[in-house]
């Protein structure tokens, strides 16, 4: 689920880490996986919906049988439901059960003790009333009530009206009864009832359509193969539908129609996907069809449903958006692979989300470097290992995680970046052959099944006849990473070269490595596999000519920090031959340290021209946007980049960076770049405008706002207005916030507050704050730094409400923040 870090939610979580307090602290209680006491079957329902209550009635038929002992009872999840009836089907009809509620679990007395080889099936009539639930979310899943009507009267203006089911963790039973644990499978039936002018969308294949001739249609819709309940779907809304395949097997795009031309722009690389990870798996895609749908409101960034995965709706793109990359295809990724790492092999319990979300991630790396490149797949690589850096907190998380706060916890960067760059580092220490090999083993052997993170420990153990305990002692089932002290002596008259490598991190926890050095003697490398196990391990290595370069980790694949006392010149040799991603970006990061070295600059000027645009764009980042006369020699680079850079990302950096000159003679480029096809160069040419002609720049963005901007466009009308515009702004900057994605309101916000001082109208300022702190208080628990931000900036526009004698609107600013 969810992936990652271009995703609306990852952005968010990424902001707010710092602000969380570390989960694994005053946790005593082991989270053991569930218990089975009954084994789910099958799983039948009849749905129906309400769309003016938001309810759903239902009605169910479970069939179970006990695990092992016999039993004269049953426990269900069903949260927040009323229970009209509950009867045991028998073939003389259904008989009625006794049964306690306590609105959540469901006990029913059976009629009379069954075995572990007498499945019966239970009847259940009842109606979900998702809204009356109140259900923590976490930082990837931001609510979790299950069932969400989105819009449903028809009252909010240029939104759709759908319904849409969200089961991860254990959310599902909150709209239909069940074990809702992730160690339970079922095959599974919903005959579903829904206007007759929408479509819908759920697990498995529509085998019948129905209109019922009162406006309603009645789809059915059936799983013959066993999942987990959290994996039960359905969708329902105006979607065009867009049909693809791969091979004989349905592959559908559900998108809202306005998008309908873009569908295979955004998702049309999943059937390329289904093939290549087939292959690469040995295991052909186990479902007999694929589908995707978008979700408005959506509490997450995708979810991974069996056969019918749901996306956030800002994975919709128009063409100007496309133009800046398709954001979508690393999420269609992830999920797809999630296809046979999560809904075929499920975790056992929460605890072992790594065998779910870590493969998913790897997913991602192994997709990107196959269809974009080596290099591609690399910066990938970097970017995850920097994220799962950014915080200590997550150096102290196992990733086999048995103790937490709440399962919601699981989902962090421990159980995504982390647990895939440790699947990357395994297949780089076996190989590719027996690392796939492995995989095709695990996925063959616990097909349909739950599985723990022993299990793929065992399938490795099997192909490749070693002993791999002390790894996943050491990455499973610990925390943390090495932090590497790396130094260098040479002995010219000797010919040798010593590399020490001093392992550092606080914990006083020694990891034992693989590791790669590469001795360059001029353009000759040499490769050393060496093993780091020791507080202080000391490598000697003989040469003919001093080499040019040491590199340690050749293949930049360890989770680690190091800190590397390399030369100016080590540096440089590496940016020109090492080649990797990673190789030229730690140059780059040495370099940009170094602003008045001249060699520095050379090196620098040829990043930027670098054939690869993430090695441009982290060059731009390392050089930080902000002018300095010691990079006075950058600014004809920089220019021509915000011209024409290739990249439109790039493109769009090289002007932010450019604007930060403030230089009257750029003015003609940052106009042109405001009528660009790109979102990111629009924006970014806006704010760079701003910086030298906020007049001009202010009536760009009162006409670019009536246009229906997105992304980085919209964060820079909403900035300027508020930074520049008046109180005749207020209406527009309403629209244009209303109208933002999370992560844009996030770096809008405390801007918008500030421009409330201007604000003397009591409505409009009422209109706006209302409107702020209804998003910090709906994305208070995934982002807590950001609500935080948006608090104090509040507490001060209260303050200097009152200073200027403005008491009403000082005293409802107050009011709306307890």
């Amino acid at each position: 689920m969810r992936t990652v870090l271009l995703l609306i939610w990852a952005f968010v979580s990424v902001l707010s880490v710092h602000a969380q307090d570390s989960p694994e602290k005053n946790i005593s209680e082991y989270r053991a996986t569930a218990t089975k006491l009954h084994d789910l079957v099958h799983t039948k329902l009849e749905i129906k919906l309400d769309y003016d209550k938001a309810w759903l009635m239902g009605k169910a038929w479970i069939t179970l049988k006990p695990h092992f002992y016999a039993t004269d009872s049953l426990l269900l999840d069903a949260q927040g439901m009323d229970i009209h009836q509950i009867a045991i089907v028998s073939n003389a009809g259904p008989k009625p059960l006794k049964f306690v509620y306590d609105g959540m679990i469901l006990k029913i007395f059976l009629n009379r003790f069954y075995t572990s080889k007498e499945p019966y099936t239970i009847y259940i009539d009842y109606t979900a009333k998702p809204n009356d639930l109140r259900a923590a979310g976490s930082a990837a899943i931001i609510e979790a009530k299950g069932l969400y009507f989105i819009n449903p009267k028809g009252t909010e203006k240029n939104k759709p009206i759908e319904v849409w089911t969200q089961g991860e963790s254990q959310s599902n039973s909150a709209w239909f009864p069940t074990i809702d644990r992730p160690n339970q499978k079922t095959t599974e039936e919903i005959i579903l009832t829904v206007p007759s002018k929408y479509v819908s969308l759920s697990n498995g294949k529509l085998i019948s359509s129905k209109e019922n001739g009162n406006g309603t249609r009645t789809d059915d819709w059936k799983m013959d193969l066993p999942h987990a309940p959290y994996l039960f779907f359905f969708g329902v809304g105006d979607y065009a539908i867009v049909k693809d395949h791969y091979k004989d097997k349905e592959v559908n795009y559900y998108l809202e129609k306005e998008y309908e031309p873009m569908a295979r722009r955004i998702f049309g690389l999943t059937p390329e996907m289904m093939a290549f990870y087939s292959k690469t798996l040995g295991v052909e895609f186990p479902w007999n069809k694929y589908a995707q749908m978008t979700a408005r409101d959506y509490v997450s960034g995708a979810m991974e449903n069996t056969t019918a995965t749901l996306h956030s709706s800002t994975f919709q793109q128009n063409a100007r958006e496309l133009t800046d990359g398709n954001r979508a295809e690393q999420v269609v990724a992830h999920e797809l692979f999630h296809q046979w790492f999560g809904d075929l092999v499920t975790a056992e319990s929460w605890s072992n989300i790594t065998l779910n979300e870590s493969f998913a991630r790897f997913g991602e790396f192994i997709w990107v470097t196959y269809k974009h490149g080596r290099e591609a797949g690399d910066a990938l690589v970097y970017d995850q290992m920097k994220s799962y850096l950014s915080d200590t907190a997550f150096s102290r998380r196992d990733l086999v995680r048995f103790y937490y706060a709440q399962r919601e916890d699981v989902f962090d960067f421990v159980s995504y970046n982390k647990g895939g760059l440790i699947l990357n580092m395994l297949k780089n220490y076996l190989g590719d052959s027996a690392f796939y090999k492995s995989l095709n083993l695990y996925l063959r052997t616990n097909q349909f099944k739950s599985a723990e993170a022993q299990n793929l420990r065992l399938a490795f153990e099997e192909v490749t006849g070693q002993d791999l305990n002390w790894y996943w002692n050491q990455w499973y089932y610990g925390s943390g990473h090495p932090v590497f002290d790396i130094s260098y002596a040479y002995d010219d008259a000797a010919g040798r070269a010593t590399v020490i490598i001093k392992q550092t991190q606080q914990t006083g926890k020694i990891f034992r490595i693989p590791l790669a050095i590469d001795v360059y003697e001029g353009d000759v490398k040499t490769r050393h596999m060496v093993w780091i196990q020791n507080a202080a391990d000391s490598f000697v290595f003989s040469y003919k000519k001093r080499p040019s370069l040491i590199n340690v980790d050749g293949d930049k694949i360890v989770v680690c920090e190091k800190h590397d006392d390399k030369s100016l010149e080590n540096y440089i040799f590496q940016y020109r031959h090492a080649g990797m991603y990673a190789d030229k970006v730690e140059a780059v990061l040495y370099y940009a340290k170094h602003p008045d070295n001249v060699e520095a600059h050379k090196l620098l000027l040829t990043a930027l021209a670098d054939p690869f645009y993430k090695v441009r764009q982290a060059t731009l980042d390392a050089l930080g946007y902000k002018a300095d006369p010691a990079l006075s020699y950058l600014e004809p680079v920089l220019e021509k980049m915000a011209a024409g850079d290739s990249n439109k990302i790039v493109r769009s950096l090289a002007i932010e960076f450019l604007g930060s000159f403030k230089n009257e003679k750029y003015k003609p480029l940052f106009l042109k770049a405001t009528t660009d096809s790109s979102y990111s160069v629009e924006g970014r040419g806006l704010e760079a405008l701003a910086l030298i002609d906020s007049v001009n720049a202010v009536d760009i963005a009162r006409k670019l706002v009536k246009e229906g901007p997105r992304g980085r466009s919209s964060i820079a009308i909403q900035n300027v207005l508020s930074n520049y515009g008046n109180e005749s702004d207020a209406a527009l900057l309403y629209d244009n916030y209303e109208s933002m994605e999370m992560a844009s309101k996030t770096l809008t916000s405390v801007a918008y507050i500030k421009y409330l001082n201007k604000v003397k109208d009591n409505g409009q300022l009422k209109k706006a704050v209302d409107q702020i702190v209804a998003f910090a208080d709906k994305n208070k628990r995934d982002s807590r730094q950001v609500h935080a931000n948006i608090d104090k900036a509040l507490k001060e526009l209260t303050d200097q409400k009152a200073a200027e004698g403005l008491t009403e609107q000082a005293d409802y600013i107050r009011g709306q923040m307890k």
